[in-house]
């Protein structure tokens, strides 16, 4: 079944709160000016029955009669009796146009409305009953009347209620249609545009997390489409190697041992695009949390000391000193952890300058796990920082190409790996050193 619009179920909302409100009013005003005619109606019995009670009590027997009379004479609508043992003592002369009701409350003859009343006293030691009717149709007609009056009303005003509420909801959501068109007109070419925040109070929540959305995408967008490039430039390399020496071979006959040496040439090449394809694998993998580390205690000081003792040949080479200071162990998996600290190690070998020194610290608390990792060389620029850990990035363009056995994935790869032990990484550079900092909640 289709469901009702927006701004029909606002409008009919508000039809429903003011025929709620007007239907309350309606029956109260209703019931208000019935009990005011009835309290009329009692009163004028009451202070007829006070009448003739006082005139039996202080009129003489022989004037009795004609007082009453003119009691009664000029109320056309109210009809009396008054029985003195039982027996008629007094009648109006319309006592014939409806019978007496038995006692006090309603009762309807031939068409009309009546209201009784009856009042027993004792005059000179006799019993005497005040009989008394009142004709109340004229009351109970406009009751009927101003009652449909109001249910006619109440029809009317709902059908007003539900043609101003439509045009007061349409008018009123006329901001929520612009945004829905500039939504409609975002598109992957036009992924700068915003909304603009001059909105309803409501909307302004809405607005900013669609114009928050929007730059993530436009950031995800671009550093995919920078990716899509990179892969290009990286790949293009090793490819052209490829083909250069095979052209070169093929181009006269050649000894056994010039085919070997080709051969060996593009094998260094085949591994390292085999290498770069692994680690775009590892990372797609970490992008869609297919990485589940194990979890088993790691000893922090004995993994970077392993690690250092591999590096040590190529640092002494270079007069390059390792320091590592602190314990710590952690619950991870070892290999993925050595892989992180490895491509760190190799990233600070790579610019430190001769006969310096890289430092190694480790702390531990009570609720995490640090491991800081320091070496000297340039400082790198603040713009650089957070997208040091971005696919193919490097500070310098002019060494875009890269390293032939780096291919720039190694702080991207780490970062997966530091994010999936649910860990954080950051870099600081300053006065010549930069930090690689790891933390991780225990």
């Amino acid at each position: 079944m289709r469901r009702l619009s927006l701004t029909a179920r606002l409008s009919l909302l508000f039809m429903l709160a003011v025929a709620g409100v007007l239907a309350g009013s309606g029956f109260f005003f209703n019931h208000l000016s019935q009990h005011h005619f009835d309290e009329l109606d009692q009163q004028t019995l009451s202070v007829a029955a006070a009448a003739a009670e006082r005139l039996l009590r202080e009129a003489p027997p022989a004037s009795r009669d004609g007082q009453l009379r003119a009691l009664f004479s000029g109320q056309a609508d109210l009809q009396a009796r008054i029985l003195e043992d039982g027996r008629p003592l007094f009648a109006t002369p319309e006592r014939g146009a409806a019978p007496f009701g038995a006692g006090s409350g309603e009762w309807r003859y031939e068409g009309r409305a009546w209201r009784g009343l009856e009042r027993n006293v004792v005059v000179g030691q006799r019993p005497v009953s005040i009989q008394l009717m009142l004709d109340v149709t004229t009351h109970q007609v406009f009751s009927h009347q101003l009652a449909g009056w109001l249910w006619a009303g109440l029809g009317l005003a709902a059908l007003l209620s539900v043609l101003l509420g439509w045009l007061l909801v349409r008018s009123g959501l006329r901001p929520l249609r612009q945004v829905t068109e500039v939504i409609a007109s975002v598109s992957a070419r036009s992924l700068e545009e915003r909304i603009e925040q001059e909105v309803p109070a409501e909307l302004r929540a809405l607005v900013r997390a669609f114009n928050a959305m929007l730059a993530r995408l436009e950031d995800s967008f671009v550093r995919l489409s920078n990716f899509s490039a990179d892969i290009a430039h990286e790949l293009r390399t090793p490819v052209t190697n490829l083909l250069t020496h095979t052209e070169v071979v093929l181009t006269r006959a050649r000894s056994v041992e010039d085919y070997q040496e080709n051969l060996h040439s593009n094998l260094e090449e085949l591994r390292r695009m085999a290498r770069m394809i692994d680690d775009m694998l590892f990372l797609a993998k970490a992008d869609n949390g297919l990485i589940i580390p194990e979890q088993r205690p790691v000893a922090l000081h004995e993994l970077c000391a392993s690690l250092l003792d591999f590096y040590e040949l190529s640092a002494e080479e270079r007069g390059i000193r390792f320091e590592l200071s602190g314990e710590a162990t952690l619950q991870g998996d070892v290999l993925m952890l050595r892989r992180a600290l490895s491509n760190l190690l190799s990233n600070a070998l790579r610019y430190t300058p001769d006969g310096g020194s890289i430092r190694l610290t480790l702390r531990q608390s009570e609720h995490s796990v640090c491991l800081a990792l320091a070496n000297p060389g340039g400082t790198i620029a603040a713009e650089h920082l957070e997208r040091l850990f971005d696919r193919f990035y490097r500070v310098d363009p002019a060494r875009r190409e890269g390293h032939p056995g780096n291919a720039g994935l190694g702080l991207a790869i780490t970062r997966s790996i530091v994010e999936a032990h649910r860990g954080r990484i950051r870099c600081h550079s300053a006065e010549g050193w930069t930090t690689f900092e790891l933390e991780f909640r225990v």
